[in-house]
């Protein structure tokens, strides 16, 4: 049951991620969707959407990495 709550939590910011791709492909290519007044707007919410997408999806596979100690040693905490 845990896996399939942790799946649902990670679908949100993949599917903001691919909607953000979406928004910058549309800007990219001179297509305004209707919530965005211009396309330099609508480019920089898709960014936005991306980058919180990926900097969310990268962190988990960061924070399971480290807790499975699959990391570095220099991103581990030293203990005083």
């Amino acid at each position: 049951m845990g896996r399939v709550i942790a799946l649902c939590i990670l679908l949100i910011p993949i599917i903001g991620a691919g909607y953000g791709i979406k928004l910058m492909r549309d800007a990219f290519f001179f297509i305004q969707q209707p919530p965005y007044p211009a396309i330099w707007v609508q480019f920089l919410a898709g960014l936005l959407f991306f980058a919180l997408g990926m900097w969310f999806l990268a962190g988990f596979i960061f924070h399971r990495d480290k807790k499975r100690g699959k990391v570095t040693r220099s991103f581990t905490r030293k203990k005083a």
